[in-house]
């Protein structure tokens, strides 16, 4: 997620929220009150509404003028209805919301108060972490964890990781079902992983299974 967010109050001009919008490509922009807390959001579509008005000579039958201007205010515009994930969501939660939902972003919240954003885009970036970078995490975590260093091979192909004891593992210290399971937790904890199997055999983890 963004931790550094740019956020407006219900006060907040709704042409100002428009440009932040446009000069820094958000799709939405969290609103929240003096006491930093979420009060609703406000999206590309909301200052859309009823600011482009039908030029009449492009239309045949000409649209009533309204009788008042759009909401000049954040406050008038905003959804308040948010659709939020708090900072312990699981981003496979997070990912099944923006699929199933067609949401394209969602504030983070700790408690009540905003903690950040994320966003498609954040979720595509951890899927396209280099194999290298996300087998580093993955051997310090269960090297970390088993307080084992040089007893793991690691490998990574396209997301998907395999775990096995390595041919250097002192003799006799094959790890039993709870430790081979708690390993299998940790790769999953590291963004980019998208499977994962874990074995305690000493064969190549090069042979990655990729289906």
């Amino acid at each position: 997620m963004t931790r550094e967010v740019v956020t407006v109050g219900p006060e907040t001009s709704a042409k100002y929220a428009a440009e932040v919008l446009a000069e820094r490509g958000f799709a939405a922009l969290p609103v929240v009150d003096d006491d930093g807390a979420l009060v609703g959001i406000v999206a590309e579509a909301d200052v859309l509404r009823d600011r482009l008005p039908p030029d009449p000579r492009l239309h045949l039958l000409r649209t009533p003028a309204p009788d008042a201007p759009p909401a000049l205010l954040v406050r008038g515009v905003m959804t308040t209805s948010v659709r939020t994930v708090p900072v312990t969501a699981d981003v496979a939660d997070v990912a099944r919301l923006f699929v199933d939902d067609r949401v394209r972003s969602a504030p983070v919240l700790d408690g009540e108060r905003l903690a950040g954003i994320v966003s498609r885009r954040d979720l595509l970036r951890s899927l396209v972490r280099p194999d290298e970078e996300i087998r580093a995490d993955l051997l310090g975590l269960v090297e970390g964890y088993t307080q084992e260093p040089g007893a793991w091979d690691v490998a990574v192909a396209d997301g998907v990781a395999t775990v096995r004891r390595s041919h250097d593992a002192p003799a006799g210290t094959s790890p039993d079902a709870g430790d081979r399971a708690a390993v299998e937790t940790l790769a999953r904890t590291v963004p980019g992983v998208v499977a994962v199997r874990v074995s305690t055999d000493g064969a190549d983890p090069g042979g990655a299974d990729r289906s």
